[in-house]
């Protein structure tokens, strides 16, 4: 059934947005904009914000980053024209395969990152002519934490307005294709976005935050390797963590591991290691619910708590490293 677009201003003005209150919305929204004011205030007010900001940059100027847009971009393309064959639900598919796209690009940016601006400048003795001005060994590594997740905002970004737009485009399509009523076209040809494309474009928002505090995580997790071990490591390492970091607490959940000790081994793993199917939203997009603001927060919170952790990690591993 297709709603105008004045349906969709009156399902706003009712108070309610997927089944959620609306104030619980702006409370998470105004959450997220804290956050990232907080990630702004550090690179432009304060003295880790020089090392943030020549980090941001190199993670924009090197070519992975344009590799990893340019690659994205034409796999949401592709995605949004490629039959799935999927009886009716290519629309889930594309929402899928979409965010596993900006995912895996912002992961691989940060991961590379960490390991050629904090690992090559160790070894390369870089690490040490920077540290030889008033910064202290804390406020490097925060900087390079901070500097690396905002190149990761500059990428996932424009990949998110991008896939909103084909999201919002793949709606009216397979429904022309099946030749059914186009959403938000008129009898005299003109055009209008209307509440069933905006309600599917919105599903998604949410998936977009937990892709990012995902990839927050593991940064941190990637900066405390880093500072140890040099770059082909940290990034086979991440690599793994992020592999089984999203295995094992399903293995663990399901019970189908049913020798002793290796259900030890695994739920000792899944203690330690962060539980990474917490930011997956593959269960929302299949039932096309959406993800309560009540997680969101929850999700902000075990990735503020985690990633301060391996930070205070990298701390520790960092200060009595030899750099000479």
């Amino acid at each position: 059934m297709s709603y105008s677009f004045a349906s969709f201003g009156l399902l706003a003005a009712e108070g309610t947005l997927g089944g959620f209150p609306a104030w619980q919305w702006w409370a998470t929204g105004g959450v997220v904009v804290a956050v990232f004011a907080a990630l702004l205030g550090v690179s432009y007010g304060s003295r880790t914000g020089v090392i943030a900001r020549a980090t941001t940059k190199e993670a924009v100027r090197q070519p992975l980053f344009l590799l990893m847009l340019v690659i994205g971009i034409l796999l949401i393309v592709v995605n949004t024209f490629l039959p799935f064959f999927s009886l009716g639900e290519d629309i889930k598919m594309l929402k899928d395969c979409g965010l596993a796209t900006i995912l895996i690009s912002g992961l691989l940016l940060a991961i590379w990152t960490s390991s050629t601006s904090i690992a090559s400048e160790i070894e390369g003795k870089t690490a040490m002519t920077l540290l030889s001005k008033p910064i202290t060994r804390r406020q490097f590594v925060v900087g390079k934490y901070v500097g690396i997740l905002q190149g990761v905002m500059m990428l996932i970004v424009p990949l998110m307005i991008i896939f909103s737009a084909f999201i919002f485009y793949k709606v009216g399509y397979d429904a022309r294709e099946s030749g059914g009523e186009v959403p938000g076209m008129l009898q005299e040809g003109t055009f209008m976005p209307n509440a069933e494309r905006a309600m599917s474009v919105l599903q998604v928002l949410p998936g977009f935050a937990l892709i990012f505090l995902e990839i927050a995580v593991l940064t941190a997790v990637s900066v405390a390797i880093s500072t140890r071990m040099p770059m082909v490591v940290n990034i086979v390492t991440s690599l793994a963590i992020f592999v089984i970091g999203h295995i094992t607490p399903m293995l663990v959940q399901s019970g189908a591991i049913k020798i002793e000790i290796v259900d030890f081994m695994a739920r000792l793993i899944a203690t330690v290691l962060p539980n990474l199917d917490y930011f997956n939203m593959s269960a929302a997009v299949a039932t096309g619910q959406f993800i309560p603001p009540s997680y969101l927060l929850a999700a902000l919170a075990y990735s503020i708590v985690y990633g301060g952790a391996a930070i205070l990690l990298s701390f520790i591993l960092f200060e009595d490293r030899d750099l000479a």
